[in-house]
């Protein structure tokens, strides 16, 4: 059963979670900065002895029940809602509710209102049959004169809503409501399911249940644990914060939950950013430079994916011909932020960053505005606005998504460095630097939010406490509240000693300081999650201590030998689904965070022994995974290359796609290609597509496109009895590879690589096939029976497919091609029209008399002609 909201109740649903995610830190500052409640608070019936209202007012119980008439164990909705409101900041206190049940026993349901609009509901089961009555009593309200602040009356002169005069809410009974409970359910709005076929944006708001599928890049939310539990008992899974049993946060690797992710090698499109390549010539196989790449290392992809749109910051070239008319730009180059259809890559907009702007990274989602004290102020529009926001530099910019246009400019100067971590929805944590004067009260950790327009830092503060550390450390578990962090031991006689201390994010304190006989590996490759921090020891293995008492609480299973036991491996580790992952040189490893157990490892082996020097355990040869990898939608992506890859480039590396569950294959194809730089990461992963640059110069789009099915067959009239030969072709449309074969997902990896890398098609080494898609042919006559003609497999290397059939009635006949899609391909579907007449009349021949038989005769005559020649022959030899 579906909870239908107003408007007004999505929009206290909303301020409620809000207001409870800020607690997540807020709510234990030193100073709370809403001010004190006041000893003088509302109370609910009549009016308190000796006191007079400034004025009253006459009230109207409503109470709705929906729908009136349900199946027995059915949930069934009551609304509840006295007027006139009570106005902003305030509440109705004790709605009571009376259940009447078929059998005359009574329930009771006691509750308060939302804040402002004095709504309320709640869902019931119906478990007797018969008739059910409802009835509201509103017992009567008195509010004191004051200042209110979500339903209370506080002490702050600031904030809130104040009301100089006190006022009496009479009390009021509704009218009595009935529900019928009959023996069958009574259906409600169909489950929609996930789709499967190629899907556009935007996402209907009848498709509730594509919530879980149509989430955004980057992801920002507490992932699920005990203090989200606590704070949001009885929330929609998909609500705001995202409430997903064992994942780790978003803040250190690539983990994007409720997104889909591609499930084929196919490429959607693909565009040249830069130069590569072998060079060639007096190069021979050197690549080509990558310096004129943006960003570091030789990728470009998004920093942002919205709602199926894609946005990313690039640099052009003045003499590109963007923008020539702009005084001052001269030679220099020009940066811009663009705006692009993830599947397509259509161009939507693009426009120059101006002075001191810079490209957004993460999103703010429905700003609320309240918060403690109504110090923020917002406008109506922007309860429903979703902003892009840039954190950096001492300012908090934000973008309008539709048009880029920059909105809102804030200086944060207080904090340090960049401003903070983005850590969750519209709140970031940064770090202040007193100065050396300050002592042991140097470094404050403020949680501010970015919500509203104000311009003064201070009002958007939300708790300022002191802070052992100059900075806030990726390794944080905000399920529990606590960071990590490690600091080489120079204690005397033990240099491979590591510190590990961790400190609360609620207090500021240090909680605890240990001594580990380990030398940490990299402090890239911790992580902390599930209560836990993680660091990977150059002995071979992770350390896992409890951040609430820094006991060891486990020793992960060793890595392989030789080569991964020493620690070698990619500078990126990430947790999802319960599990921690480590992409190490002869592949990738995923331990359990409950005991440190091994659950899987996938392995690259090497197309030629003699391509890599990396061998695993089993004296495989392999290839090397030191990258970081990305997760979503339950796989795992990654691709193979090495720290500092040697010119030339190892050939045969792949990117590979693996269940982030099982550790199984999926799928692999030797794109992008290898780099020189080992910084390339995957990029952004939503809607289905997922991007990545390598030193091809291209940025590819992996994921499903559109399919196009074609059918013919004769247009002439057919006699009944003939066969015909249906005809057509199955066809990719896909930018990147627009009317070329729809090919089968086994075949997909080798498609890609012939057409985007002159790869050999049938595969480096001359033994592989590449196979078609499956395509359905169903006849209709005209007196509407069908007739399933069969299924045909199209040509991989053409598209096309045919197959006989002959019609066994006089009429007309619909042909349906059908393509139903599959992992790489949208559905497609065509038809034609065939006409069979009457069968052809037989044609009879007439019976000829036999003529006489010469044959002996003519034989006779035939000897005598050779005995004449003979005779007369040795008549002549005897003269002679």
């Amino acid at each position: 059963m579906k909870m239908e909201f107003s408007r007004k109740q999505i929009t206290a649903i909303i301020a409620v979670l809000m207001i409870a995610s800020m607690t997540i830190i807020s709510n234990l500052a030193a100073t709370p900065v809403e001010g004190q409640l006041s000893a003088t608070q509302p109370s609910s019936g009549p009016v308190p002895a000796g006191v007079t209202p400034g004025f009253t007012v006459k009230t109207v119980a409503y109470i709705s029940v929906r729908p009136t008439v349900v199946g027995l164990d059915q949930t069934f909705l009551v609304n509840l809602f006295p007027v006139p409101a009570p106005n902003a900041n305030r509440k109705f206190p004790n709605l009571k509710v009376t259940i009447t049940k078929p059998d005359a026993t009574q329930e009771v349901v006691t509750m308060d209102s939302y804040v402002a609009d004095g709504t309320a509901w709640f869902e019931w089961v119906a478990n007797q049959l018969g008739t059910w009555k409802f009835k509201l009593d509103f017992p009567g309200v008195y509010y004191p004169a004051g200042r209110y602040l979500d339903g209370n009356i506080i002490t702050a002169t600031t904030g809130g809503s104040n009301y100089a005069l006190s006022e009496y809410y009479q009390p009021s009974t509704s009218k009595e409501m009935t529900l019928t409970v009959q023996q069958n359910w009574v259906a409600s709005w169909p489950v929609m399911p996930l789709p499967t076929d190629y899907w556009t944006r935007p996402v209907p708001y009848e498709y509730r249940e594509w919530a879980q599928i149509s989430g955004d890049f980057p992801w920002r939310g507490p992932s699920k644990g005990a203090l989200w539990d606590q704070l949001y008992p009885d929330t929609n899974p998909y609500w705001g914060g995202y409430q997903l049993s064992g994942m780790g946060g978003p803040w250190r690797g690539t983990f994007t939950p409720l997104v889909q992710a591609p499930s084929s090698a196919h490429v959607a499109w693909k565009e040249q950013y830069g130069i590569g390549g072998i060079v060639g010539g007096d190069y021979g196989t050197g690549i080509a430079d990558t310096s004129i790449f943006s960003g570091s290392g030789v990728s470009r992809y998004p920093s942002i994916i919205y709602a199926g749109r894609a946005y990313m910051s690039l640099t052009y070239d003045s003499y590109a011909g963007k923008d020539e008319s702009k005084p001052g730009t001269g030679k220099t180059a020009i940066p811009y932020w663009q705006c692009y259809d993830y599947r397509t890559g259509e161009l939507i907009w693009e426009r120059p960053l101006e002075a001191g702007e810079s490209a957004p990274n993460v999103i703010e989602y429905f700003n609320q505005g309240l918060l403690p004290g109504g110090q923020v102020s917002i406008t109506s529009d922007e309860l429903t606005a979703v902003n892009f926001l840039s954190i950096s530099n001492g300012f908090v910019r934000k973008y309008d998504p539709w048009t880029g246009a920059m909105v809102a400019n804030v200086s944060i100067a207080p904090l340090t460095g960049t401003g903070g971590t983005y850590y969750m929805n519209g709140y970031a944590l940064g770090v202040q630097d007193l100065g050396a004067s300050a002592g042991a009260n140097r470094y404050r950790l403020i949680n501010w939010t970015t919500f509203g327009t104000s311009s003064n830092f201070a009002t958007r503060i939300q708790s300022n406490i002191t802070w052992p550390w100059n900075s806030l450390p990726d390794t944080t578990d905000y399920n529990v509240g606590i960071s990590a962090r490690t600091a080489k031991s120079f204690a005397a006689g033990a240099p491979n000693k590591t510190d590990v201390m961790a400190a609360s994010l609620k207090t500021g304190q240090q909680l605890w300081r240990v001594s580990l006989d380990e030398w940490e590996y990299s402090s890239s490759t911790d992580y902390a999650d599930h209560g836990k921090f993680a660091m990977l020891s150059e002995q071979g293995y992770f350390i896992a201590l409890d951040l609430n008492t820094g006991n060891v609480a486990w020793r992960s299973t060793k890595f392989d030998y030789p080569w991964d036991e020493p620690g070698f491996g990619g500078y990126n580790v990430l947790s999802a689904y319960g599990l921690l992952y480590r992409n190490a040189y002869t592949g990738i490893y995923a331990f359990n965070w409950k005991d440190g157990t091994l659950a899987w490892k996938y392995t690259c082996p090497a197309a030629a022994p003699y391509e890599t020097p990396y061998v695993d355990a089993n004296g495989t040869t392999v290839y090397s995974t030191n990258i970081g990898g990305a997760i979503a939608d339950g796989k795992y992506y990654i691709y193979n290359t090495e720290h500092s890859a040697t010119v030339p480039i190892t050939r045969g590396w792949q990117l590979h796609c693996i269940n982030a569950t099982t550790g199984e294959g999926i799928w692999k194809v030797m794109l992008p290609g290898g780099g020189s730089k080992h910084t390339t990461d995957i990029g952004p992963i939503a809607d289905g597509y997922m991007s990545i640059g390598g030193s091809d110069g291209y940025m590819y789009v992996f994921g499903k496109g559109k399919s196009a099915t074609t059918v013919t067959a004769p247009n002439v009239v057919m006699p009944k009895g003939n066969g015909i030969v249906i005809t057509g072709t199955v066809l990719d449309l896909s930018p990147a590879q627009p009317n070329t074969p729809a090919v089968s997902k086994d075949s997909m990896a080798l498609q890609m690589e012939h057409i985007h890398k002159q790869m050999p098609i049938d595969g480096i080494w001359h033994n592989e096939t590449i196979t078609g898609v499956e395509v359905s042919l169903t006849a209709i006559a005209s007196d509407g029976t069908v007739t399933e003609i069969g299924t045909v497999t199209s040509n991989g290397y053409y598209g096309t497919f045919g197959k006989e059939w002959a019609p066994p009635n006089e009429g007309t006949y619909q042909i349906i091609a059908s393509f139903a899609g599959d992992d790489s391909y949208g559905s497609s579907a065509a038809a034609t029209t065939i006409s069979v007449g009457p069968a052809q009349a037989q044609i009879t021949i007439p019976e000829q008399p036999t003529p006489p038989d010469y044959t002996m005769t003519i034989i006779g005559a035939a000897i005598a002609i050779m005995i004449v020649v003979i005779i007369v022959g040795v008549l002549i030899y005897r003269k002679k």
